[in-house]
Parts: C-alpha cells; sequence; structure tokens
C-alpha cells in the first residue's frame, strides 16, 4: 500500500507565501487542535533561538486562553551558545508576567542507559565527528564498518534507482580520513533524551522546525502536515511553512526578546536580517561548513566567543575537542 501525503510542494509554496496573519491563525489553529487533543499534555521544546522563542510566545497565548501550563522543555547539550541559555531563563520569567501563566521551565541532560551525563566529547570519542551532513556522514561511516558487502557497494556506487544513497564523489577520500566521522550525534545529543523525557513525563512535543530547514523536514511535513497524530513518536511542528522572514517580523511586530547573540533585527531592501548570528545551533557542529562562504561558522566564532573557538581547536591531548586538525583535512579555514 503507498501512502499518500496531505500535501504537495506546491501546496507549501502557496503556504510560505501567505501574509504573516494568516500564518498566525493556521499556527494557532493547529497549536489548539494539539493541546485538546492531548488535555493540555504536551510541552514546547525549546533550545532558547529565534524559532522556538516564537513557538514558546504563540503556544503560551493558547496555554493562556486553554488554561493549561507552559512547559518548556531545554536540552542543555554543552554545545549552545551562552546568550542562549540566559536566554532561556530570562524568557520564562517574561511569559511568565506577559501572560499570567504558570510556566515550567525543565533542564535536561543528555544521559546513557545508566542515567550518567553525555557530553559532546563523549561522542566524539566514540562515534567520531559530524561533517558534511548526516546523510554522507551516515554512509561513510556504514562503507567503513558495515560487514554487509551490499551495503558496502550500495554506499560506493549507489545504484540506477537510488544513486543518492551513496557516499559523494567528492567525498569519498573521508574513507581514508584518519578519524571517525558521524551521523549519530543529533541523535545522542538531542533525540534520544527527548524521547527519555516524553516517557517520563508523559507528555506530547511541539517542535519548532520548518520545512525550508531541509528536504528532510519538508518532506517529513508534506506527509503528515503540522500535527502528525498517528506517528509512532506523535508531534507537532505548527510552523512548519513559516519562513526565516516571518519568525524575523513576528519578534519585531510584537516586541519579543531574543538572544543577543542575534545582535539586532533590521529591515534592509524590504527583508528583515541580523545584525549577529542568523542560525544558532550547535556551536561545534560540522555539518556544512565545508560549503559556506567566509567568514565560515568556525571563523566567526574565534571573533564572538574566543574561549570557545579555543576550547574547540585544543588537541584533545590538551583538554579540547582537537577539530583544528579536522578541519584543515575537509579543507575548512578556522581563522
Amino acid at each position: 500500500m503507498v501512502e499518500t501525503s496531505l500535501y504537495t510542494n506546491e501546496d507549501l509554496k502557496e503556504m510560505q507565501q501567505w501574509s504573516l496573519e494568516r500564518k498566525i491563525q493556521v499556527t494557532t489553529t493547529r497549536l489548539i487542535e494539539w493541546y485538546k487533543h492531548y488535555n493540555g499534555k504536551c510541552y514546547v521544546s525549546f533550545s532558547g533561538g529565534k524559532d522556538s522563542t516564537v513557538l514558546a510566545d504563540v503556544s503560551a497565548k493558547i496555554c493562556k486562553l486553554l488554561g493549561y501550563k507552559l512547559v518548556l522543555w531545554f536540552s542543555d547539550t554543552g554545545l549552545e551558545f551562552p546568550e542562549l541559555k540566559q536566554h532561556t531563563k530570562d524568557y520564562v520569567v517574561w511569559l511568565k508576567n506577559k501572560y499570567n501563566i504558570e510556566v515550567e521551565l525543565v533542564v535536561d541532560f543528555p544521559k546513557d542507559r545508566k542515567g550518567k551525563r553525555i557530553t559532546f566529547k563523549d561522542v566524539l570519542f566514540k562515534y567520531g565527528y559530524p561533517l558534511i551532513s548526516k546523510n554522507q556522514a551516515q554512509y561513510i561511516n556504514e562503507y567503513k564498518h558495515s560487514k554487509s558487502d551490499k551495503l558496502k557497494d550500495l554506499r560506493w556506487n549507489g545504484s540506477e534507482q537510488h544513486g543518492y544513497f551513496k557516499i559523494s564523489e567528492c567525498y569519498k577520500y573521508l574513507v581514508e580520513a584518519p578519524f571517525e566521522i558521524t551521523h549519530k550525534c543529533c541523535y545522542v545529543m538531542k533525540k534520544n533524551p527527548a524521547h527519555l523525557f516524553n516517557k517520563e513525563r508523559g507528555l506530547v512535543p511541539i517542535i519548532g522546525t520548518m520545512a525550508m530547514e531541509s528536504m528532510q523536514r519538508r518532506n517529513t511535513w508534506l506527509q503528515n502536515g503540522c500535527n502528525a497524530f498517528n506517528t509512532s513518536n506523535p508531534s507537532s511542528q505548527p510552523i512548519s511553512f513559516w519562513t526565516d522572514q516571518d519568525v524575523l517580523k513576528y519578534i519585531k511586530e510584537f516586541n519579543i526578546p531574543y538572544a543577543s547573540v542575534y545582535g539586532d533585527i533590521i529591515e534592509e531592501d524590504g527583508k528583515y536580517k541580523t545584525t549577529g548570528y542568523s542560525r544558532t545551533g550547535c556551536v561545534f557542529c560540522g555539518f556544512g561548513c565545508q560549503a559556506e562562504c567566509e567568514p565560515n561558522r568556525f571563523q566567526r566564532l574565534k571573533k564572538t566567543h574566543p574561549k570557545l573557538w579555543e576550547y574547540c581547536m585544543k588537541p584533545i591531548s590538551e583538554g579540547g575537542l582537537g577539530m583544528k586538525e579536522i578541519l584543515e583535512y575537509i579543507n575548512v579555514k578556522i581563522e
């Protein structure tokens, strides 16, 4: 039986062109559906970034309307900008005062099966470095370690039907790299802790991802829509059809506080932009860094957060993450 998608690419393009007012109305409707369906037993996955900041504000309005407590879950992976951590604490107070609702901030940590905290350095030692992209990192890792000749052949040569399942020609040299490359970092540091939290508290997540961010997120939204009720791990992504411009406009129009690492939000040639960082994902992540224009994320990090940059580049033998040699190996400039 072939599964049909709820939406098409044309639907997404049309929705992304809607006015911000209409997007807020639809997102509000999706959130009301989600909260009511689970009797308020929901939480917002809150990173402190601008997207989840906007999502938390919209969700706070719904909790005010329906009489629910707003639960914000923050996973402290050790990979966040310090400004995001500070904003997380300050924003809870702001939401409480603005909406006069109960707001619970849960600060969680990645843990192993024995409950011991896992750090990014643990991931590097056990699995390797997150480089190139999740898919390419997975293909390289599987080619190097799989015992299946069929899988190794697919990862090296692809197939007529699924050529994109192979290691790209320009990255095949990395199978000989003197270090491991992994795709498991996000699962270990973020997804697994979230699943554990879901189980422990009996809550379902509301996540601030957008379809424009990646092919995988777009395809997931096309398949399930904003509210994925019938999947193995139900979740709501109620701003999936928004764009970065919508998020920045929302913050400006509704005077929402946000992390200082973004700098100011200004309008230039009819578009909003930040004067600081535009994205604030994991500080030390290497996914996609090889494709960035200069100054790339690591060159920028040296200027804005020199101590973090030093820790990132310092050899492992000296207590650092050892990424200097790794990045130089894939021809990424670090300063």
